[in-house]
């Protein structure tokens, strides 16, 4: 009698608590993936490699991101530049680029490590794989095309949300100078393909004298 009682207990609390959310105000959950919740600014999704306004990589291939990662995820190869064709604008380019997102966790110490600003985290989260070796970012997914849009590992995904994949700069003012008016309307980052870099805002109040 005493674990039917405790049973009855437990559906009376559960059917409670279906009642109370039915007749709630207001939606409990989300139409994903059909609508996307929006993401805090300094976000920290999966990463993105990026170029230069002039389409040449950022990335040097100086592997000081793969050195600063405690989860020891990232591999960099790095290359000389073709003198007729660089790659990127210093003397070596990263030829080799993977990041087993199975090891990640995201704590984004390879962006503040990159000399170049060349990898950086978008707001991407949906990176559920059935095959492990698919969560393997290699340089063909990471890298950035020519005019800055994206890739992505599944171009055939269909919700797949491709714009937040270009919303990785809210993230990096968590390596800026916030709060100092002195660095008020200077951009803090330097350009890249796709997307103009704003300056800084909010740094100043009106009380300020």
């Amino acid at each position: 009698m005493g674990m039917i009682s405790e049973f009855i207990r437990g559906l009376k609390v559960t059917f409670g608590i279906g009642i109370r959310t039915i007749f709630k105000d207001g939606l409990v959950t989300e139409r994903y993936p059909q609508e996307f919740r929006e993401k805090p600014q300094r976000f920290h999704g999966r990463h993105q490699l990026n170029r230069y306004p002039d389409g040449t990589e950022k990335c040097i291939g100086c592997e000081l991101c793969a050195g600063a990662c405690p989860a020891h995820c990232i591999y960099v190869r790095g290359a000389d530049n073709p003198p007729d064709a660089p790659v990127s604008p210093g003397e070596r380019y990263g030829f080799v680029y993977d990041i087993n997102m199975l090891r990640c966790i995201f704590c984004g110490l390879c962006v503040e490590a990159c000399p170049t600003e060349a990898i950086t985290m978008t707001q991407l989260f949906e990176m559920s794989v059935t095959d492990r070796e698919d969560a393997i970012y290699t340089k063909n997914e990471l890298l950035v095309n020519s005019d800055g849009s994206p890739n992505h590992m599944f171009a055939e995904d269909k919700f797949a949300n491709f714009e937040e994949l270009t919303e990785g700069d809210g993230w990096m003012r968590a390596t800026a100078p916030s709060g100092r008016a002195a660095y008020e309307g200077i951009v803090g980052w330097t350009p890249r393909a796709g997307k103009e870099r704003l300056p800084e805002e909010g740094q100043s109040s009106e009380d300020d004298s």
